[in-house]
């Protein structure tokens, strides 16, 4: 696969499976208001989604669309990150994973706008609006729930110490993000993107009360194919329908 195909299917895939879980959360939250927030943020996710299946589908150029990019393959042909196909958890566990996607991916789209890829930039214009709303909801309720009641403060506690050793995928650099800062696709190096991160989502614990974890010699490989069981079963529920009748519009 081409890098640069490589590297929009890496943001892609993210999305589509993030959005998923998102989704799993609908009648399911914990006040009607963030029912209805989530409900929200998830088709944002999976409006990115589209844009991004889209334009790998068209750089490509394999005869393959959308929907055969997300209906179709298998899951050692995904590559999202392995923190987007985790269970849904409860809602600290998810406002986390949402904090620590939405942190990234705003610093991601922020330099996309300078991307050399013309139809990348045009998607990060969008998107950036979008994801800088749901930063502003994951830190608002991390910082809530930090400082909060001995049992909220317990459970963001251990949805961070869940959670944070699965971001070091997000920077581990490799051939694929390499070509893409040397190309000017993604015009900002992963060294650079993990500093800012890591400076943003430290304020946002300082003001939660929250203490930034350790790192670990754990690295997740979800962007290279090698994912956790939690993947393949969330496809079978995600593709069931267009599997079972191939081929069929409505």
């Amino acid at each position: 696969m081409l890098p640069h195909v490589e590297t929009v299917l890496r943001v892609a895939d993210t999305h589509l499976i993030w959005s998923h879980r998102i989704s799993e959360w609908c009648g399911h939250g914990p006040m009607l208001e963030e029912d209805i927030a989530l409900a929200n943020i998830g088709l944002d996710t999976l409006g990115q989604a589209r844009l991004l299946l889209q334009h790998a589908a068209t750089l490509e150029n394999a005869g393959r669309d959308e929907d055969q990019l997300a209906y179709w393959r298998d899951d050692m042909a995904y590559r999202n990150f392995t923190l987007a196909e985790l269970p849904r958890g409860d809602f600290a566990f998810t406002v986390m994973r949402n904090l620590a996607f939405a942190q990234y991916f705003v610093l991601l789209w922020e330099a996309a706008l300078q991307s050399t890829d013309a139809q990348l930039a045009a998607i990060a214009e969008k998107a950036i609006k979008e994801s800088r709303y749901h930063l502003t909801h994951a830190r608002d309720w991390v910082i809530r729930l930090g400082d909060s009641t001995p049992e909220a403060r317990t459970r963001i506690e251990a949805a961070l110490e869940a959670v944070w050793p699965y971001t070091a995928e997000f920077f581990s650099a490799d051939a694929v993000s390499e070509d893409s800062f040397a190309r000017g696709i993604v015009p900002i190096a992963a060294t650079a993107l993990a500093a800012r991160w890591v400076a943003a989502m430290t304020e946002t614990f300082a003001i939660a009360t929250l203490t930034t974890p350790a790192d670990t010699a754990f690295l997740s490989h979800g962007k290279y194919g090698q994912h956790s069981e939690h993947l393949s079963r969330l496809l079978a529920d995600m593709q069931s329908v267009a599997r079972a009748h191939p081929g069929a519009t409505w």
